[in-house]
């Protein structure tokens, strides 16, 4: 006898340091989790400090082909904080701007050919950085100011250019967050990373744009007083064949 497995629609969260935070308490990506739960199994990927160069090679080992991609519902890709960081202080994490906008261009392009198109992609900009908030934490580690918030600025404007040519969605949260000249360092713990505040909008701003693309999602599994008890095996499985 062949037992058929259920299978759950996925989201692949895939970035930097903000995104592997992002299922930490009042984390964006576990506000999502639980938006989904039952619906869609949303996977974190991020990884601290790496940038769009390193993660151009590593989305192909978490797609490798399409039959991978075939339960997939969505991709975010979120990197640029790092990319961003001047090139004469972090040139480990350092990516020139054209090379930041090609790695983009790379990934959407590498999850088209494993057939996830455009409309299921959300790119994400870096946030804005809050330079004395950051230059603190700089100086406790011995160096220093290694990023600016105008240098993030051009790094999410070509993100959100990328966006742009492959007619993908973009989340420009750089743009967002510093709305009207509004006091932007509460999205920030530290600068860089988000405050509970910070993951409070990127889930918000984020969700706008997912609930498009997951509104044909449904409930696995019944609601239990939808089961059958006189036949629970036939009622389970219905809306999962």
């Amino acid at each position: 006898m062949t037992v058929r497995m259920i299978s759950w629609p996925r989201i692949l969260l895939f970035g930097d340091s903000i995104t592997q935070f992002a299922f930490e308490a009042n984390g964006w990506g576990a506000a999502l989790a639980d938006k989904l739960v039952r619906k869609c199994d949303v996977l974190n990927r991020g990884l601290s400090g790496y940038n769009s160069r390193w993660g151009k090679h590593i989305l192909p080992k978490l797609i490798p082909d399409s039959s991978h991609a075939e339960n997939m519902a969505a991709v975010t890709i979120f990197f640029g904080a790092n990319d961003s960081a001047l090139k004469d202080l972090n040139p480990q994490q350092h990516v020139p701007l054209e090379e930041y906008a090609d790695n983009l261009r790379s990934m959407v392009q590498y999850l088209k050919s494993v057939n996830i198109q455009q409309e299921k992609i959300v790119l994400i900009t870096p946030p804005p950085l809050h330079e004395a908030s950051w230059e603190k934490q700089c100086i406790i580690k011995g160096s220093k100011l290694n990023r600016l918030n105008s240098v993030t600025g051009t790094y999410a404007k070509a993100c959100v250019q990328v966006g742009a040519e492959y007619g993908a969605d973009v989340l420009d949260l750089w743009t967002l967050m510093q709305e009207g000249g509004s006091d932007y360092s509460v999205y920030l713990s530290d600068g860089l990373h988000l405050s509970d505040e910070g993951n409070k909008f990127v889930e918000s701003k984020l969700w706008k744009i997912l609930q498009k693309k997951l509104g044909s999602l449904h409930l696995i599994l019944p609601y239990w007083m939808d089961v059958d008890t006189n036949d629970p095996e036939s009622s389970l499985f219905k809306s999962c064949l």
